[in-house]
């Protein structure tokens, strides 16, 4: 199917004034998270203008479905309208999807999560493969394929980033690390922090490959006592010691201006 004003896709080029109580939500809507104060701000345009582009709906068993413009009919009910403008489509459920997606993604009315969580749910739904989901939505396979990469984050990492106003690309750098909980970290410390997505990706890279840490060098022992008698004397109560015990043991002292030098001399057995 060719998205878009595909000839024959419009019932009628007639504008229909439909009970808003007759139109069901599309099931397969991509965006879930509409903001309250947009709905307040459209709603209060609606009042001063009307609706200014129909919604597409389509015949489902008797009733409507909606096909695109949820946002333009929640802030119809907010309005206080009973009835909406809409525009008539012959689509099946899977075009029914394909449109919807189109159209937010056009309008870039999605957050990176949304817009993943309904391309997987085109393939899964209708058993699309990827470079045929790129195709329906004008987009390179490979778009597609990193869209549908980020839903490898866990959905507390995903919720946190998307509700603190992060984007794809902090999203994509988190990826490179392994296990659910150095994601939720690296997520925690990205907002925390406030990182810009280079910062993100330098964290990550911290991660992955860390500094070792330098050895501690040795410190050589340092002595307080200055004072040389004190380890002359010691010296000497060893030899004393030795001598008591029956070794004759002998030391040779020699003073020069700037030092001491003793020659102890033992012999290798007691006498």
């Amino acid at each position: 199917m060719a998205l878009g004003r595909k000839k024959g896709l419009f019932e009628s080029n007639r504008v229909l004034f439909l009970p808003i109580e007759s139109i069901f939500p599309n099931p397969s809507q991509p965006r879930r998270f509409f903001s309250q104060e947009g709905l307040e701000e459209l709603a209060a345009s609606i009042k001063e203008h009307g609706v200014l582009q129909p919604l597409s709906v389509r015949k489902v068993e008797g009733s409507y479905e909606l096909v695109s413009g949820e946002r333009r009919l929640r802030a119809s009910k907010l309005a206080g309208l009973t009835e909406v403008p809409c525009i008539l489509v012959k689509v099946d459920s899977e075009e029914s999807s394909l449109l919807a997606l189109v159209e937010n993604l056009q309008r870039r009315d999605l957050d990176f999560v949304e817009e993943a969580a309904a391309l997987a749910r085109l393939i899964r739904t209708y058993g699309l493969s990827q470079e045929e989901t790129a195709r329906r939505i004008g987009k390179s396979q490979s778009a597609v394929a990193n869209k549908l990469r980020l839903l490898r984050l866990s959905p507390d990492v995903l919720t946190l980033l998307r509700e603190r106003g992060y984007t794809e690309r902090h999203a994509r750098a988190l990826l490179r690390l392994g296990s659910d909980e150095l994601q939720l970290q690296a997520a925690r410390a990205v907002v925390e922090g406030g990182f810009t997505v280079s910062r993100t990706e330098e964290y990550v890279e911290a991660v992955l490959s860390p500094v070792p840490d330098k050895p501690t060098p040795k410190r050589k022992p340092t002595f307080l006592i200055k004072d040389v008698r004190f380890f002359l004397n010691t010296i000497t109560r060893g030899l004393t010691m030795m001598k008591t015990a029956g070794v004759n043991a002998a030391c040779e002292r020699k003073e020069t201006d700037d030092s001491i030098l003793l020659t102890i001399r033992i012999p290798k057995a007691a006498s």
